[in-house]
This record gives C-alpha cells, sequence and structure tokens, in this order.
C-alpha cells in the first residue's frame, strides 16, 4: 500500500518502513522554542544534565510572546534565553524579529520534506511548505535540543479536497474557518490532515499558511500541503533551497477524505467562545466592536496587510474603535513600508506595532477590558484569551477586520466592493 505525505517524512526521517499507529524514533530537522515556553524548556533541559546542543544550526530561540518585555518577570525570562542561546551558540531571534512561525518560515529552517518541532502549538504552520511540523511540551524540547531525536506515533491522515474558485473578497481565511466549523475542535484529533484540490493549487504560499496554521484548531498533529511549483518560488524568492518534495502515492490510505466547493462561499466569523463555532458574517453583523486586531502568524503576512489596506484606504477608523496591525516579521514590516502600507494603516487612524505576537498571546498589547469586544484575524477566540474573560473575540480574515473597523461593527467585506453584496 501507498503512503501518504505524513508517513513518508516519518519514514526518512526515523529510517524505518512506517505508517500510520507505528512508533518510531526520529532525527529532527530543526527546533523552535520562544519565550512563552522557554524558561520550562530550559529548566527541564538542565535538570536531564543538558550541556551542549545537538546542532545549534537548528535550533531557534525566539522572544515573540511578549515582546518588548512589559514585565520584570518576563524580563528574567528574555535575559536567561539570551544567555542559553548565546551560550550555546543558538540562532536567536531578538524581540522586534516576528513571530515565531513566521521567523522560521523566513530562516530557512523549514524547507519541503523536514521534521520540524517547536515549542507552540501552532507549529503546524510549517506544512503550507510540505514540511511535518508539530508542537511539542518543555520536557520533550529539552530532549530535542539535547539528542536532536524524538519519538512519534504516525498519525492517520484526513484529506480535505477543497473546489472551486474564491468569490471576491472571501480569503483563504474564510476557507478555514469554514473547515474548523465542518470538522470540529476535535474532529481530527492526533491526525494528521492534506489539503488537496484545485482551490488548493490555486492559493499563494501565504495562503496555504493561514489554512495549515490553524489545522490543530481541529485537534491535529499537523496539516500539510504537497508542495509544487508555488512553492518553489516562494523558497527561491527568499533565497532558501528546495528541500526534499513529497507527495502522497495515489494508492496511500486515508482515514476520511472531506470536500468543500468554495464557490459560494461567504466571508465566515468563528463566534465566541469556540474556534469552531463558525457562522456566515452576515449573522454576526451589526455587533459594535472596541478592537479590531490585523496580524499575527495566522494572518500577519504581506497578503493580508495589502487587503486591509485595499480596504481602509481613504478611509477613517470609526471613532471609538481601536486597530492594532502588527505584521508578522521585520521583513514583512519593511515590505509593507516599501509598498506604502503602513502609512494607509496610520492615515486611516490605526496603531502599528513591532512584529510580535500581539494581541493574540494575550500577554501585553491589546488587553480588553470586560464588556468589551474584538474582531481579530488570529487564530483563538478562547474566553479570557486577549484579557477579561467578560470580553468577545471573533475570529476573521483581514478584509472583515478592515471593514469592520470602518464601520465599527462586524461588517461583511463585500460591502465594500463596488455596488455592495446585492
Amino acid at each position: 500500500m501507498g503512503k501518504t505525505v505524513s508517513e513518508k517524512i516519518l519514514s526518512r526521517a526515523s529510517g524505518k518502513d512506517a505508517y500510520a499507529g507505528d512508533i518510531v524514533v526520529a532525527n529532527i530537522d530543526a527546533a523552535m522554542m520562544h519565550d512563552g515556553m522557554a524558561q520550562l524548556v530550559m529548566d527541564a533541559f538542565r535538570e536531564m544534565g543538558g550541556k551542549n546542543l545537538w546542532d545549534p544550526s537548528r535550533v531557534a530561540v525566539v522572544i515573540d510572546h511578549v515582546a518588548p518585555s512589559a514585565y520584570e518577570s518576563i524580563s528574567r525570562v528574555h535575559r536567561a534565553m539570551r544567555e542559553f542561546a548565546f551560550r550555546h551558540e543558538a540562532r536567536f531571534y531578538e524581540a522586534g524579529s516576528g513571530v515565531c512561525h513566521q521567523v522560521m518560515i523566513e530562516s530557512g529552517l523549514v524547507l519541503p520534506g523536514g521534521l520540524i518541532v517547536g515549542s507552540d502549538s501552532h507549529t503546524c504552520t510549517y506544512g503550507a511548505l510540505g514540511a511535518f511540523g508539530t508542537g511539542i511540551g518543555s520536557t520533550e524540547m529539552a530532549a530535542v535540543l539535547i539528542s536532536g531525536r524524538l519519538w512519534f506515533k504516525v498519525p492517520e491522515t484526513m484529506r480535505i479536497m477543497v473546489e472551486g474558485e474564491l468569490p471576491p473578497m472571501v480569503l483563504a481565511k474564510d476557507v478555514i474557518l469554514r473547515i474548523v466549523g465542518m470538522v470540529g475542535a476535535d474532529g481530527a484529533t492526533y491526525k494528521a490532515i492534506e489539503f488537496g484540490g484545485q482551490l488548493i493549487k490555486s492559493l499563494s504560499v501565504e495562503g496555504r499558511l493561514t489554512l495549515t496554521n490553524m489545522a490543530v484548531e481541529m485537534g491535529a498533529k499537523t496539516g500539510i500541503i504537497e508542495p509544487d511549483g508555488e512553492t518553489r518560488s516562494f523558497l527561491k524568492a527568499l533565497g532558501i533551497g528546495r528541500g526534499i518534495e513529497i507527495k502522497s502515492d495515489e494508492d496511500a490510505g486515508f482515514c476520511e477524505t472531506l470536500r468543500l466547493d468554495v464557490s459560494d462561499l461567504e466571508p465566515q466569523v468563528a463566534c465566541p467562545h469556540q474556534v469552531d463555532n463558525v457562522r456566515p458574517v452576515r449573522d454576526a453583523e451589526g455587533k459594535d466592536v472596541n478592537q479590531v486586531f490585523i496580524g499575527s502568524c495566522t494572518n500577519g503576512r504581506l497578503s493580508d496587510l495589502r487587503v486591509a489596506a485595499e480596504i481602509l484606504r481613504g478611509r477613517k477608523v470609526k471613532r471609538g474603535v481601536r486597530v492594532i496591525v502588527i505584521p508578522a516579521s521585520r521583513r514583512v514590516y519593511l515590505e509593507a513600508l516599501k509598498e506604502g502600507l503602513i502609512e494607509v494603516f496610520l492615515d486611516s487612524g490605526c496603531v502599528v506595532c513591532n512584529p510580535g505576537c500581539g494581541p493574540c498571546a494575550g500577554g501585553h498589547q491589546g488587553i480588553l477590558a470586560a464588556g468589551e469586544r474584538c474582531i481579530s484575524t488570529s487564530n483563538r477566540n478562547f474566553k479570557a484569551r486577549m484579557g477579561s474573560d467578560e470580553a468577545e473575540i471573533y475570529l476573521g480574515s483581514p478584509a472583515t477586520a478592515a471593514a469592520s473597523a470602518i464601520n465599527g461593527e462586524i461588517t461583511d467585506p463585500r460591502r465594500f466592493l463596488s455596488g455592495g453584496i446585492g
């Protein structure tokens, strides 16, 4: 029987002919830890007798969750991270470098066919490049830092085929929200999700990153898209090699196949307080918003900022609404500056912050007060995620967020098309 992409990657990394359900011990291609988990990882590393990193060039230490630090306790963690990274000669990314996942994508540490682990659940993002990326715990990460190896149970693969062409003002974020709503928060627990179909092939890599980023919101171990010419062009533009392009065999065994035609898809929102509580945006239209967040590892890339700026250009943010825009990395920020996008945001009344996680991490920027409502382009809307447990978070696309910023209420972005939505 043939193999899926995940089975092939874990077979290569372990040197074992592995299929779903098998236990393997695999060699890791790259590892990442950020300030949200770093202290636990460093403590475990020390307790396990760690002296050196297995390969410093493959280890990234990133300050992004509370960056720059807003508290003395966090500053102590950041200082310890700097000392750890410098002492062990790991790759170190200072506050302002960007969100860990965007930094990893741009760094060349994520290549097609690779096995990458991170101390963050959204490490599954890397599957957009045809890699197997997954989040792990602090003690597992410490073991990887010491040995460069980790055990895995090879996951079953759920295939999701997405067909059709996206209507105007409907984006990749709307697609993944619809899929999360279909599958449910635990519908793909410990499975690999392999995205395919006509729509996936037509998406840019940045759009694909949005899809794989939210695979974990269905309980998945990872999300994967087969690499193709679009992947190669994306990596070439970053000056990065091709890696190992792995595709599923025609006779590969999938545990389930779901199909979605997006030709008539409407803009979607995830309503409080669960990511799978997904509705068409029209069902939530008219709800006042106090805050809008455009950014995160889900939607802080250049194409996301372009969409938001297109709607905001020449318009003003509604009085009483605060809009926080955060580019996903320093590279994205510089490109947005060159294109004049940052000027558009500032002219419209937005606040533009340094690259990092910002409000998504709920640590120091964009904290919500009791009774406030935010629409965010991030990936989670759990109660108290951004501050008060009496606040509400809606998730939507950059287009929906920008439209809502102008009207001061959740708004279907198609209303900003010429002639409206009919």
